[in-house]
């Protein structure tokens, strides 16, 4: 009946949306410490589904408590890593092995982080532990009913995911979307469809944040200090040693060495100051939407938690400086947020970051990201109760990729309203010495995995580069240009970080359900309370496809869907 708690109360029954049919649903059964979980999840696998009641039928019940609470008609799938009543009842002998392993479909590689249960010589496995090939997951048939044993607990997985996120050795896998479509491809090979809200909007493919941190905006601010004397080195030495490397092209050695020999000319304000063109990024993006992360306190390391943060971390330039600038980009239709220092952990001084920039700018409501990515499982009630919107911190600083393992914005455990939009691609995390330090080439081949993804799965992905890195001794404005023309190319929407977050918030508030016969048409009603300029929503079916949940990868059929735009209330027929 539902697929959004704003509009239903979970395990309530919503009363019947068709009035000759029986609409369809996933029922889940979990102990009450995973509700809130279970909850965040289906926010982001956007499909009908309630909590199990004891007098309803489902085609497809998702357990990891007591699976005599629920009926399954079809297929019944069962989560846990610890032994359950139904192993004994079944003889199923299982091995418990602790977290950080990893699974595998026939080539798809996921990492599990909590316990794992394998189950050796259990036959028509479906997933396998890498290291011992012992089934991880594995079918039997109860009646009528296909019944798929999971060696591990799917919502814990996904608290992991949302709070502690992932390692940088996992960072390439988007494992909290791989878990949906695991569970996609298990529910359609029972023959049962999967009606669902993908996180991609109409008329385009998936969504992308250009995103900004405003770190150094001027070299004339830098006089003798480290900042100054590393722009020195890397545009002189660095600069030669790269280009010998085969990592930078020999024009940069030109134009780093004639920047290093006016850097007297630019502080006797005799030449221009080239890192002072951050806004040049308007004409870059050619009208695109983004976002500008500005810190609001001149001269302060900030806070970490066992003390002060490293003086390095301090800016030298006020938020008055750059009004000029801040007001074109706001009057260009971008988006001008925090980039904060004690904000992640202090809910008065986040508070004050974020007034001191709205009293600024004139703009009440703000998103957040924290310099030089500060952050803890505490930070997300923090930020909201210091008054931002959103936040866009959670992301590697060494590497790029899926710190959260999703693509999508979430709203993080323990907050009511704050969503999170996570950061996937950054330029110093490609190309300083530190961290990858990859040449032109190799970054863009491991940028195109992810723009892959995004096709393949939706979401947004987000993007930062740093308002110096267009100008001398970075020169990295050729690879974000072919990166734009990319984006551009694969159908990616491009609005400011604001815009995202809100088209998330549409797409949490939509509800749908569905009905089926079980062959030819399947009816869905969407409900869509909002009426805005955003992009309007999307309904896909995946088609059913009736095949052995063990049979080979190689050998399946791949699923197929069908969409249809949805904007308000949609009353559709899908034909399967």
């Amino acid at each position: 009946m539902h697929a959004v708690h704003e509009f239903w109360k979970p395990g309530v029954n919503a009363g019947s949306y068709f009035s000759q049919v029986h609409s369809q649903m996933i029922g889940v059964s979990v102990d009450a410490g995973e509700r809130d979980i279970v909850m965040e999840f289906f926010e982001l696998f956007k499909t009908p589904w309630e909590f199990c009641r004891p007098d309803e039928q489902y085609d497809v019940v998702l357990c990891t408590s007591n699976i005599s609470r629920c009926n399954a008609s079809r297929l019944l799938l069962v989560f846990e890593s610890g032994a359950i009543p139904f192993d004994k009842q079944h003889r199923i002998k299982g091995r418990p092995r602790a977290g950080g392993l990893i699974i595998s479909d026939e080539g798809k590689r996921l990492p599990i982080y909590g316990p794992l249960t394998t189950f050796p010589n259990s036959p028509d496995w479906v997933l396998k532990e890498e290291t011992t090939q012992e089934p991880a997951a594995f079918v039997r048939r109860s009646g009528s009913t296909t019944v798929l044993r999971v060696g591990y607990n799917l919502f814990n997985e996904v608290r992991h995911l949302l709070t502690v996120g992932q390692p940088v050795a996992n960072a390439g896998i988007p494992t909290l979307e791989e878990h949906i479509g695991w569970l996609r491809d298990w529910i359609t090979m029972a023959g049962v469809p999967s009606v669902e809200i993908p996180p991609v909007p109409d008329g385009y493919n998936f969504v992308s944040c250009l995103t900004h941190d405003i770190d150094h905006p001027a070299l004339r601010n830098h006089w003798c200090d480290h900042t100054m004397f590393g722009f020195l080195y890397r545009s002189t030495i660095g600069t030669l040693v790269n280009v010998c490397r085969g990592r930078k092209p020999f024009k940069s050695l030109w134009r780093n060495w004639g920047a290093a020999w006016r850097l007297p000319l630019v502080h006797l304000e005799m030449a221009t100051d080239f890192w002072a063109g951050f806004d040049r990024y308007l004409e870059l993006e050619h009208g695109h939407g983004a976002t500008f992360f500005v810190i609001p306190r001149r001269d302060y390391a900030g806070r970490t938690t066992n003390g002060p943060a490293p003086s390095a971390r301090a800016c030298r330039y006020d938020i008055e400086q750059l009004l000029p600038k801040l007001k074109r980009i706001i009057s260009e239709g971008c988006e001008v947020g925090v980039h904060g220092l004690d904000a992640w952990l202090d809910v008065e001084e986040g508070r004050n970051e974020r007034e001191h920039l709205s009293q600024s700018i004139g703009t009440g409501e703000l998103g957040v990201r924290m310099h030089w990515l500060f952050f803890n499982e505490n930070s997300p009630v923090v930020l909201e109760r210091a008054g931002f919107s959103y936040d866009a911190t959670v992301g590697y600083n060494e590497t790029i990729g899926y710190r959260a393992g999703t693509t999508q914005v979430y709203k993080p455990p323990g907050v009511a309203k704050l969503l999170e939009l996570p950061l996937h691609v950054m330029d110093t995390a490609l190309f300083y010495p530190g961290y990858l330090n990859l040449s032109e080439y190799e970054a863009e081949r491991l940028v195109l995995g992810l723009l892959n993804d995004a096709q393949r799965i939706g979401g947004a992905l987000t993007i930062n580069w740093h308002d110096r890195s267009i100008a001398p001794e970075r020169l990295w404005g050729d690879f974000y240009l072919r990166l734009l023309r990319e984006l551009n190319n694969r159908g990616a929407w491009l609005p400011n970080a604001a815009m995202a977050v809100a088209w998330f918030r549409k797409r949490r508030s939509a509800a749908i359900e569905w009905s089926w016969s079980g062959t030819g048409t399947i009816r869905v009603k969407g409900s869509l309370d909002t009426a805005d300029t955003l992009p309007s929503l999307k309904i896909r079916v995946f088609k059913p496809r009736a095949q052995s949940l063990s049979e080979p990868v190689g050998a399946r059929r791949p699923p197929e869907f069908l969409e249809q735009r949805f904007n308000r209330t949609t009353d559709l027929n899908f034909a399967v």
